[in-house]
C-alpha cells in the first residue's frame, strides 16, 4: 500500500476537511490498483465510536467492497494476536476503594478539608493517578519536587498522594483502566518490534494529546506499512514558526502544539508530512487567515509582515457571520432561527459547543417549530426520571420526611407506575388537598391516617383510598437513619425502597422504573453498585446519598424520538469526526471556549512540569485545534453573549486575535470584512429581536367590581370587618368569587401559627389558674408552653424560639394576670365565646369569637385578646381596626351567649411580643351604640348596587400585601390610580 520510507510516515488533512470522509477517500486511493480484498487486511484504528460508526457509514454508501478492520484506539486486544493484558479492575470499584481511603484520612486529620469535598478530591486525586500512569511518570518523580517554595501546602498534599502511592501499589494484579492501556500498549509495541506486521495499520484522527497515544502513535508511524493521518494539520504555518513550538510553557495552548511534539519524536521535518488525499480545503484563504491569527506570542509580530500577503480577505471571510448577541437568550433564539432556516433551505447544521446550558436553550428555541435535534451528549441520568427518582428515594434516609418531600414521590412518574396508575393520581391529590387544608408538616402513619379518614368522608367509596393511604403510611415513613451503615446494606435497603414505590399497594413487579433506555441505564448502574459495595466500607445516609448522585452523575443515556436528521448539536469532541453544510460555533466567550482550566489541588504549573505531566495550558491548546477545525467549515457561524446573567463578557481569545488581525489590515479590507461578518450576524439579532417584541398590553384598571346585591356577602366575621375598610375587594373575591388560598403544602412555623399555639397555651394556663390559683406562677405556665408546643409545634428550632420569647414575657404576664384575677373571673374563652348580631333591616348577620371575656363582681364585662406581634393602637382602632370596639358592643347587646348582656367596662389588647404592652380600645370615644350605628351604616353602603368593592382602598403600607392582589392585577396600577368601577351581572 505504501513505498518503502527510510522515516516516520505521517499524513495530515487541513482544517475544513470532513475527515472521516477524505480518509475514506484516501484509502480507496491507495488501493484502487491492489486486489479486492486487500483493504480487508488494512487495520484502520480511530479513537471514538463515533468516527469508527461514521466510517462503516461511508464505506457502505459503496462502491461495493471489503471493509478495514475498523478499531478503537481504546480496545486494542486483537490488533496483535496473543498480546493482551489482565481486565482492568472496575472503574466504581477504584472510586470506592479511594473514597474509604480519604474518608479515613479525614476523620483522622479533619483540618486537611472538610469532608463536604471528599467526593470532589477522590475524583481529582482518581484523575491524577489517570494521567501519571498514562503519561508513565512514576510517584517518586513527584515525591521528589523542590517545593521549597511551598512547604506549608505541599505538606497537605503529600498526605493524600501517599494515599495514591500506596494504592497504585497495591494494583499489580489488577490495573486500572489507564495503567493497563499503558501496559497493552508497551506490550504491542515490544511484539512489533520483535515481528513487525506486513498489513497496513493506520491510525487515524488522533492528535496524540496523551502520552500512551502518542507512544502508540510512534510505532505504528515506523513500522512498514504504518501511518498516521492527522486531522486538522496546519499547512499554511511556516517552518520558522514550527521551530517555536519547542517551548511547553508559552506553546502548549498553540492548536499545532501536539503535532510539534509528535514530530519531534520521530524525527520528522514539517516537509516529511504529506496531504492524506487530494483535494483543497473548503476554504484554503480562510485556513491562511486563521492560521496567521493564530500564531505563538513570541512571533505576533509575523502579522506585520505575513498579513499584507494575505489575498481576497472578503472572500475568506464570506462564509463567517458574527452573531454578538446582548444576552444568552438571543444568543439561543438566533442560533435557533438559523437552525429552521437551514432545515427550510434543506441543509445539515450542526451546532458546535461546550456550553450545555447553551444547548438546552437552543433545543428549548427550537421547539417552538418542532425540530428536535440530534444531541450527541444525550441526557445526565442524574436528570432522567429514574436518576431523579432514585435520589428523591435515597433522600428519605437523610431526615424526617417533611409533606414536600412525600408529594414529590408520590406525584414521579415511576411511583406507582404499575397497574392503576390513574387512580393512585386521583388519591395523591386527595392527600395533596387535605394536607393542605389541615396541615401535616411531618407526614408519619398516624397522621396520614387521621388525614385520609377526613378526606374519605367526603368519598363515596372511601375503602380503596383508606387501603392505598395505609400503603403511604407503610412505605414511605419512618426511614431516616442515624449512624453509620455498611454500603451493602444502604444499596440493598435503597433498592428495596426503590422497588417498593414503584410497584404500589399490590406490589406487582411489572413497573416502569426499569424500563425504557433511561430505566435500563439505571439498572445496570445500580447493579455495578451492588455488585462493588463490599469495597465502600461504612458511611452514614447523608454520605450514602452523595455519593448516589456522585455516580449517577457520571451516566448519560440517550432516548429521543426521532431527532431531526439535518439539524445536530455536538460537543468539541464529536466535531472532530463530523460534517455538515453549515457549522455554528456557539458560546465563543472566554471560560467558555475555551473553559477556564480547572482547579488543581495537588500541583502547580511547574510542578507539571518538573514532574513530566500535562500542563494546564494543554486543554486550551485542544481547545484552539477544535476552534481552527470548526471554523474552517464551508458556512460557519460564529456567536457570543455580550453579557451574562451577572456582567459582561469576554470574546474569546481567538475570535480576539482573528478581529485584531482583520482590522489591523485595512489596506486588505480586513477592517471591511470583519464589519461585514457583525452585519450578517447583526441582521440575525434584529430577526430575533423583532420575533420576540410583543404588542404593550393596556394595564388593566384599578378594578372596583358591583356585583348584584343578591351575590354580595350578606355575614361576616368581626376580623373582616377590618379587611372590608382597607381592602374591599378582598372580601369580594372570597365571598363572592369564593376563591380562597390554598395553604402552602409544607406548613411553615409562621406569625399566624405562632399566634393559634399562643392563644392556647393562654386559654389552658387561665383556666388552670381559674381552678387553682397556686397555678399562677410562671413554671407553671412555661411548663404548658412546653406541652402545648411539644404537641402542636412539629419545628425543634421554632419551639425552642418561641419557648424562649413566652419565657421573656413570663414574669409580665404573671404580674398583669395577677391583677386581673383579682377583680374578674374569665367566663368565657375563644372556643365559647362566639358571638352573633343580626342587622334586621339588612338581613346581614356579624359573627365573632373573644379570646376571652371575663366579668367582674359587679357584673362588668372584661375582653381580652392577645397579640403576638404589636397591638394597633388607639388611633388605629378608631378608624380601622374596630375588633374589640365591635365586639364590646356584641356584649352589650347581649351578642355573647356565654356572658348575656352586660356592661363593657374594658377590651383590652395584651401584646405579648417583645415588648409586653397592654392597650385599651377607646370606649370612652367610641361608644357601643355609635360603633353598631356606624358599622350599619358601613355594611349598608356595602349592600347596595352602586358601590364597589375597590381594591386596596385603604391598605396600612404601600407595600403591605394582600391574598388578592394578583387577581386584582396590582402592579399594573399602584395606590394613586382611580379605581373604575365595573357593574357585573
Amino acid at each position: 500500500m505504501f513505498d518503502p520510507s527510510d522515516h516516520a510516515r505521517v499524513f495530515g488533512l487541513a482544517p475544513g476537511v470532513d475527515f472521516p470522509v477524505a480518509l475514506a477517500d484516501g484509502l480507496r486511493a491507495r488501493l484502487t490498483d491492489a486486489p479486492p480484498d486487500a483493504m480487508a487486511r488494512v487495520d484502520l484504528i480511530v479513537n471514538t465510536r463515533r468516527m469508527a460508526r461514521r466510517l462503516r457509514e461511508i464505506f457502505d454508501k459503496g462502491p461495493a467492497g471489503f471493509l478495514p478492520r475498523i478499531r478503537l484506539l481504546g480496545e486494542l486486544d486483537t490488533l496483535v494476536p496473543g498480546v493482551t493484558a489482565p481486565p482492568a479492575i472496575p472503574a466504581l470499584q477504584r472510586r470506592l476503594e479511594l473514597i474509604q481511603l480519604l474518608s479515613g484520612l479525614l476523620e483522622a486529620d479533619p483540618t486537611l478539608a472538610p469532608r463536604a469535598s471528599l467526593y470532589a478530591l477522590s475524583d481529582s486525586l482518581a484523575a491524577l493517578m489517570d494521567e501519571m500512569q498514562g503519561e508513565g511518570v512514576d510517584i517518586s518523580a513527584i515525591e521528589n519536587l523542590d517545593v521549597s517554595d511551598q512547604s506549608g501546602h505541599w505538606d497537605r498534599a503529600k498526605r493524600f498522594l501517599e494515599i495514591a502511592h500506596s494504592y497504585l501499589g497495591q494494583t499489580d494484579s489488577a490495573p486500572d483502566a489507564e495503567a493497563r492501556q499503558r501496559q497493552l500498549t508497551l506490550q504491542i509495541i515490544a511484539a512489533w518490534q520483535a515481528n513487525p506486521p506486513q498489513n497496513p495499520v493506520i491510525l487515524a484522527g488522533s492528535t496524540g494529546s496523551r502520552g500512551t497515544t502518542s507512544l502508540l502513535m510512534q510505532a505504528v508511524a515506523k513500522l512498514p506499512q504504518g501511518a498516521l493521518v492527522l486531522p486538522g494539520f496546519d499547512f499554511d504555518m511556516p517552518t520558522s514558526v514550527w521551530a517555536q513550538l519547542d517551548q511547553e510553557l508559552l506553546s502548549e495552548d498553540h492548536p499545532q502544539y501536539r503535532f510539534r511534539h509528535l514530530m519531534q519524536a520521530l524525527e520528522l521535518p514539517r516537509r516529511g508530512i504529506l496531504p492524506w488525499a487530494e483535494g483543497d480545503a473548503p476554504s484554503p484563504t480562510r485556513n491562511a487567515l486563521v492560521s496567521l491569527s493564530l500564531r505563538p506570542a513570541p512571533v505576533t509580530h509575523a502579522w506585520l509582515s505575513e498579513g499584507p500577503n494575505l489575498t481576497d480577505l472578503a472572500a475568506a471571510t464570506q462564509g463567517i457571520t458574527l452573531v454578538e448577541a446582548p444576552t444568552p437568550r438571543i444568543e439561543a433564539l438566533t442560533i435557533a432561527l438559523r437552525l429552521r432556516k437551514a432545515v427550510e433551505e434543506g441543509k445539515t447544521a450542526a451546532l458546535i459547543t461546550p456550553d450545555r446550558m447553551l444547548t438546552r436553550q437552543v433545543t428549548s428555541a427550537l421547539d417552538r417549530w418542532n425540530i428536535l435535534p440530534d444531541d450527541s451528549a444525550g441526557t445526565p441520568l442524574q436528570l432522567s426520571p429514574p436518576g431523579r427518582f432514585l435520589r428523591h428515594v435515597a433522600a428519605l434516609f437523610l431526615r424526617k420526611m417533611d409533606a414536600e418531600a412525600l408529594l414529590t414521590l408520590l406525584k414521579h412518574p415511576l411511583t406507582h407506575s404499575g397497574a392503576d396508575r390513574n387512580l393512585h393520581q386521583l388519591h395523591t391529590q386527595r392527600l395533596e388537598m387535605q394536607i393542605r387544608r389541615d396541615g401535616l408538616p411531618y407526614p408519619d402513619p398516624d397522621g396520614l391516617a387521621r388525614i385520609a379518614q377526613k378526606a374519605a368522608d367526603r368519598i363515596e367509596d372511601p375503602a380503596a383510598f383508606l387501603d392505598w393511604a395505609a400503603w403511604v403510611g407503610e412505605t414511605f415513613c419512618d426511614h431516616a437513619t442515624i449512624g453509620d451503615l455498611a454500603l451493602t446494606t444502604w444499596v440493598q435497603r435503597h433498592l428495596d425502597l426503590a422497588n417498593a414505590i414503584a410497584s404500589g399497594p399490590t406490589n406487582t413487579p411489572d413497573h416502569e422504573l426499569w424500563r425504557r433506555k433511561p430505566g435500563q441505564a439505571a439498572e445496570k448502574l445500580m447493579t455495578d453498585l451492588t455488585e462493588q459495595a463490599v469495597f465502600g466500607g461504612s458511611m452514614s445516609a447523608a454520605d450514602f446519598s452523595d455519593l448516589l448522585g456522585a455516580v449517577l452523575s457520571g451516566g448519560e443515556v440517550r432516548d429521543r424520538d426521532a431527532p431531526h436528521p439535518g439539524v445536530m448539536i455536538w460537543g468539541t469532541l464529536e466535531a472532530r469526526v463530523q460534517g455538515a453544510d453549515m457549522v455554528i460555533m456557539g458560546g465563543l466567550n472566554d471560560g467558555t471556549w475555551p473553559e477556564a482550566p480547572p482547579p488543581d489541588p495537588w500541583l502547580n504549573r511547574q510542578m507539571r512540569l518538573q514532574a513530566g505531566l500535562l500542563l494546564p495550558e494543554r486543554r486550551i491548546g485542544l481547545s484552539a485545534h477544535d476552534y481552527q477545525q470548526a471554523i474552517a467549515a464551508p458556512e460557519v457561524w460564529i456567536t457570543r453573549a455580550i453579557r451574562s446573567d451577572e456582567a459582561e463578557t469576554v470574546p474569546s481569545r481567538w475570535l480576539n486575535r482573528l478581529g485584531n488581525l482583520l482590522n489591523g489590515l485595512p489596506q486588505e479590507d480586513g477592517a471591511q470584512a470583519w464589519s461585514d461578518m457583525r452585519a450578517r450576524g447583526q441582521y440575525w439579532t434584529e430577526q430575533v429581536q423583532a420575533l420576540e417584541e410583543t404588542t404593550r398590553s393596556t394595564p388593566a384598571p384599578r378594578p372596583s367590581p358591583r356585583p348584584p346585591v343578591t351575590a354580595r356577602p350578606h355575614a361576616l366575621s368581626v376580623t373582616e370587618i377590618k379587611r372590608l375598610i382597607r381592602d374591599p375587594y378582598a372580601i369580594y373575591a372570597k365571598h363572592t368569587l369564593r376563591l380562597r388560598q390554598i395553604n402552602p403544602l409544607v406548613q411553615s412555623p409562621d406569625a399566624p401559627v405562632r399566634g393559634i399555639i399562643l392563644h392556647e397555651i393562654m386559654e389552658r394556663f387561665v383556666k388552670s389558674v381559674s381552678t387553682n390559683a397556686a397555678h399562677l406562677t410562671k413554671e407553671h405556665l412555661l411548663a404548658i408552653a412546653r406541652e402545648v408546643l411539644r404537641a402542636e409545634a412539629p419545628w425543634p428550632a421554632a419551639r425552642a424560639m418561641w419557648l424562649a420569647r413566652i419565657e421573656r414575657v413570663a414574669d409580665w404576664f404573671i404580674a398583669q394576670e395577677a391583677k386581673r384575677q383579682g377583680y374578674s373571673s374569665p367566663v368565657a374563652f375563644e372556643k365559647a365565646a362566639r358571638g352573633k348580631h343580626i342587622f334586621e333591616t339588612l338581613g346581614f348577620t356579624l359573627t365573632g369569637f373573644a379570646d376571652r371575656i371575663d366579668l367582674t363582681d359587679a357584673g362588668d364585662a372584661l375582653i381580652y385578646d392577645y397579640k403576638t406581634g404589636t397591638p394597633p393602637s388607639k388611633k388605629e382602632q378608631k378608624l380601622f381596626d374596630k375588633q374589640l370596639l365591635i365586639e364590646a358592643a356584641m356584649v352589650e347587646e347581649g351578642g355573647f351567649s356565654e356572658v348575656g348582656t352586660a356592661p363593657v367596662a374594658n377590651a383590652i389588647f395584651i401584646g405579648l411580643g417583645s415588648k409586653p404592652v397592654e392597650i385599651s380600645a377607646p370606649l370612652d370615644e367610641e361608644p357601643p351604640a355609635e360603633v353598631l350605628a356606624g358599622l350599619e351604616e358601613l355594611i349598608a353602603s356595602y349592600l347596595t348596587a352602586a358601590q364597589g368593592f375597590t381594591s386596596r382602598r385603604m391598605v396600612k403600607t404601600e407595600e403591605a400585601a394582600g391574598d388578592y392582589d394578583q387577581l386584582a392585577r396590582f402592579g399594573e396600577w399602584d395606590g394613586t390610580t382611580l379605581a373604575t368601577p365595573e357593574d357585573l351581572t
